[in-house]
């Protein structure tokens, strides 16, 4: 397993494992019982140009759209063939990994970044939640090399 300078463990899962979390992804939002939190503003976006960061993109590619209605629906259609990879925040090793995805839209190269955290069925609420820690235009054009599942 790598370390890069972010603190984070980074890992290819297998398609199969990768398909799994997709399927319950999906499910999760489908049924109704995750709720979404998307970090629109981050620290790390006061040191970057603007067009990288979360809240541009969201505005750029879904305007007067409500955001965490589209990032479900997103979400929801990510595939096996867009993920990059999988890491593990050494920061906060009690939470989740985090999958790293990236996609197309209108023609430039978009960066997805989720961790899911489950509750467990103890919790009152029942609910999962998933953070949308990156949802913005990458600042690297992607390669081939960058999707182990096909992506082109």
């Amino acid at each position: 397993m790598k370390i890069n300078k972010a603190n984070e463990k980074k890992r290819t899962e297998s398609k199969l494992q990768v398909q799994t979390y997709l399927d319950r992804l999906k499910y999760a939002i489908e049924s109704g019982t995750v709720k979404i939190n998307f970090q629109k503003s981050r620290q790390i976006d006061n040191m970057r140009d603007k067009k990288y960061t979360n809240r541009y993109t969201i505005s750029q590619l879904f305007p007067n759209e409500d955001e965490v209605e589209v990032l479900k629906k997103e979400l929801a259609y990510l595939t096996v063939e867009e993920y990059i990879e999988t890491v593990k925040d050494i920061r906060f090793p009690n939470k989740s990994e985090m999958r790293v995805f990236g996609k197309k839209y209108l023609g430039e190269d978009v960066y997805i970044k989720i961790r899911v955290e489950l509750i467990s069925i103890a919790d009152a609420s029942g609910n999962s939640s998933i953070l949308v820690m990156s949802f913005h235009f990458s600042e690297r054009d992607f390669k081939k090399s960058n999707f182990p599942y096909g992506k082109s």
